[in-house]
């Protein structure tokens, strides 16, 4: 008697193997980035067809249960909810960085730590001089300082064949301060009104999830409902409901214990960025970068000075400081380029630094609540991060064919005597010119 196999329906789950293999993809920071980018694609389109009373309506629908201050639009919950997942994640790899990555050693960690600080301080003294020259408010300055990994490392990812695997560890470093640089300045800027009992609360909660991981307590029935309830206190607050995630993610151990195949931090991260990546940072963008795109938009962006500020340090801001700031620490102090760089390659990433889109965006929304000029800070981000990435395409192609050039050599050389050089008395060694 044959065995009846399983139906595939249109709206039914996928098959294990499928599902697996989606799960997958979703890890990578080029599928990540490209759900992305087809995520704000559709925002715009939408929000400027003939259906855009349709995506407003969507986006400003409220629900969630009122009795516990939790009644948000659906742009909210994208923002405050969803985002907090990919918070999470980052928080994860940043602990993972400091503890076995790139961050674990001053020697390693400083040119990155150093072009993250000068990349987030002078992209705001950018956007500070635009806006006092031109009598704007200096509300926006934080939004140009931050650099979105996930497009940024996919951008790297769809460019680099050839191109070393330094510049992915050095962007990495940089767009995770970077990250948490913003979380610190949404917490200590952009909070307003706070709530100390459910403050407390919060905090309280983050002492027991850091309890029942300091006495190896597993199970996700533990940290699923206190994980929640942290978050909801953290929102009631008056904190930015984020920072919930990313200190929870700092707080998951990300060493593994003897017998353990994998840490509890790799575990969460494993489960996790899949649907970080293709819904959860998705659907914000999907709600936040819904902007009206006309000519009289556009033209805001290089008239006022708000936008214009957000446009310039998102552009020329991240450039100088990335690529001035790694310069003189190497030149003046001894910290010391990986010499598997060239200065040409810093270049090209600090102009891949200036794509801030998610981060940027959502700080946006706090500087600029209400009115016309949200939309034209959030065209500027947009507008600036779409230069920064076409900007950084062509630097990094032309990077990446001399790389390619150089392994064409060395792949003659071998071929040669059939003997690699590396394996040769004093073979020579060819870096990056």
């Amino acid at each position: 008697m044959t065995q009846a196999r399983p139906r595939k329906t249109v709206w039914g789950l996928l098959p294990w193997p499928e599902r697996q293999a989606v799960a997958e993809a979703l890890r990578t920071e080029t599928v990540g980035g490209l759900v992305l980018l087809a995520a704000a694609v559709v925002a715009l389109l939408w929000a400027n067809s003939p259906w855009s009373a349709a995506y407003e309506s969507v986006r400003d629908f409220h629900f969630g249960i009122p009795a516990l201050g939790l009644d948000l639009s659906v742009a909210h919950w994208t923002a405050d909810g969803l985002l907090a997942i990919f918070f999470l994640v980052a928080g994860i790899e940043l602990k993972r960085e400091l503890v076995v990555g790139e961050l674990r050693t001053p020697a390693t960690a400083a040119l990155p730590v150093i072009a993250a600080l000068c990349g987030m301080a002078v992209p705001a003294a950018v956007y500070t001089l635009v806006a006092v020259s031109g009598g704007g408010s200096l509300g926006g300055w934080a939004v140009p300082m931050a650099t979105d990994i996930a497009f940024a490392l996919a951008v790297l990812a769809v460019i680099s064949t050839h191109l070393p695997s330094a510049l992915r560890a050095f962007l990495l470093t940089l767009a995770v301060v970077d990250d948490l640089g913003a979380i610190l300045i949404i917490a200590i800027f952009f909070t307003s009104d706070l709530d100390f009992l459910a403050l407390g609360g919060a905090f309280a909660g983050l002492v027991l999830f850091y309890a029942l991981q300091r006495f190896r307590v597993r199970g996700w029935w533990w940290y699923v409902p206190l994980g929640t309830a942290v978050w909801a206190l953290m929102y009631n607050s008056g904190v930015h409901a984020t920072v919930a995630g990313v200190a929870m993610g700092l707080i998951l151990r990300t060493t593994r214990d003897k017998g353990e195949e994998a840490s509890p931090g790799a575990r969460v991260s494993h489960l996790v960025h899949p649907f970080s990546a293709g819904v959860a940072v998705p659907l914000f963008a999907l709600f936040a970068a819904g902007v009206g795109i006309s000519g009289a938009a556009l033209a805001h962006v290089f008239t006022d000075p708000e936008p214009l500020g957000v446009f310039l340090g998102l552009v020329v801001g991240k450039i100088l400081g990335i690529f001035l700031g790694t310069y003189l620490a190497a030149r003046f102090t001894r910290a010391q380029l990986n010499p598997d760089l060239a200065w040409a390659d810093v270049f090209g990433l600090a102009t891949l630094a200036g794509i801030g889109f998610t981060v940027a965006l959502l700080i946006g929304e706090l500087a600029f609540p209400d009115g016309s000029e949200a939309e034209h800070i959030k065209a500027a981000v947009l507008i600036g991060s779409l230069t920064a990435a076409v900007l950084a395409a062509v630097l990094l192609r032309r990077r990446d064919r001399v790389y390619r050039r150089l392994w064409e050599e060395e792949e003659r050389d071998e071929d040669a005597d059939g003997i690699p050089d590396v394996y040769q008395t004093g073979a020579r060694s060819r870096g990056p010119r």
